[in-house]
């Protein structure tokens, strides 16, 4: 016999699910400014080391700042099943499930385009893709890959998206430079953005969101939703921890392994970077949801989960806002006085007011359910 708790995992939502996409995403947004600004108050080597790991790889490696964006495609995909499963229990159909997932892909399609600078209408500069758009495209094929098939089928995708993306990266020759050419310039994922994206690219060889890499998000999004599903399911608390952390040791082996062939690249989100993530995702959301569901140490979480509730719509509001002139309101009389304690102190108020922000939404039962 199921206990209560279990059978509210089953029908309901996650809190370890918001937590951790809140702590991505306030890491994202707060946290990483809070690290890159303590070197500038007390310069050493392990200052300076964290803060480098607030900034992404040049090309082959991988920091932490690395992990945020496949994270949070990764928790994109957890929620799915949830999300899913609650709506055909209010009694969607198929269809207005399918509408909505359509509407939904739209709606975070044309913020990204926004936040890119559509309204300037200067189409010939605008950046085509983006972070909501991978987030959108992301979605959406997951979405209908989860409508009509298992757990089993998902898993099977996953990898064989990541495989083909593999294939395709090292058998198929760029004019000019060959096959397996894995360089900025000579790899077959900027041959393709040259040949189709209009606008600008992000880089001057490729675009870091662009054409072909979609694959491979696809694939670490799917991978959430086979955690999602592993945590919907009716096994025993210990053994989905459990089952979450092996799945992430096994999945960061074969990155390593991997990275011979097909070496572990952000810029590329190569196979082997994908599988990276998906490990380290994994192994977090096992955590995540030791402590919070199945422990009920839910109160240090509680920052987290009021910004995992609205992450969309705090990263939105960063990138089209400047928070700094609130913050500036109350900190102008004195900041410039703080000496090296200066930059700290600003990106704590960042956080801070960033935090308020969504707390003010938390409160207000606001929240943008695109």
């Amino acid at each position: 016999m199921k206990s209560n708790k279990e059978n509210s995992v089953i029908r309901g939502r996650l809190k370890s699910l918001d937590a951790l996409r809140g702590f991505d995403m306030l890491l994202l947004v707060g946290i990483g400014g809070v690290l890159r600004a303590l070197p500038k108050l007390w310069d050493n080597v392990v200052f300076r080391a964290i803060a480098d790991q607030c900034d992404h790889t040049e090309w082959h490696g991988f920091h932490l700042w690395d992990l945020i964006f496949p994270l949070f495609i990764f928790m994109v995909g957890a929620s799915l099943p949830f999300a899913i499963n609650n709506r055909l229990q209010r009694g969607y159909s198929r269809k207005k499930l399918y509408m909505h997932i359509v509407r939904r892909t739209l709606v975070l399609f044309l913020l990204g385009l926004i936040m890119n600078g559509l309204l300037g209408f200067n189409f010939e500069n605008l950046k085509l893709c983006g972070v909501l758009q991978r987030i959108a495209v992301a979605y959406f094929f997951a979405a209908i890959i989860v409508m009509n098939t298992r757990m089993k089928g998902q898993a099977i995708i996953s990898a064989s998206l990541l495989i083909i993306y593999w294939l395709l990266m090292i058998l198929v020759p760029v004019p000019g430079y060959g096959a397996g050419v894995i360089t900025p310039e000579g790899n077959l994922h900027a041959y393709i953005d040259q040949l189709f994206l209009p606008g600008r690219l992000n880089n001057v060889f490729y675009d870091e969101d662009g054409i072909l890499q979609q694959i491979s998000s696809i694939a670490v999004c799917l991978a959430g939703v086979v955690a999602g599903q592993w945590l919907k399911s009716s096994k025993s608390d210990n053994t989905k921890v459990k089952g979450l952390l092996i799945a992430g040791s096994v999945s960061i082996l074969i990155a390593l392994l991997w990275d011979l062939s097909f070496p572990i690249i952000f810029r590329l989100w190569s196979s082997s970077y994908a599988m990276l993530v998906i490990g380290i995702s994994s192994i977090l959301l096992g955590l995540f949801y030791w402590l919070i569901d199945v422990k009920g140490y839910q109160k240090w979480a509680f920052p987290f989960v009021v910004v995992g509730l609205n992450s969309i719509t705090i990263y939105v509001a960063s990138g089209l806002f400047d928070f700094g002139s609130v913050v500036r309101v109350f900190v102008h009389g004195f900041i410039d006085h703080l000496g090296s304690f200066q930059p700290l102190f600003w990106a704590l108020c960042m956080l801070t007011i960033k935090w308020l922000f969504v707390y003010f939404l938390y409160k207000k039962k606001i929240f943008l359910k695109v």
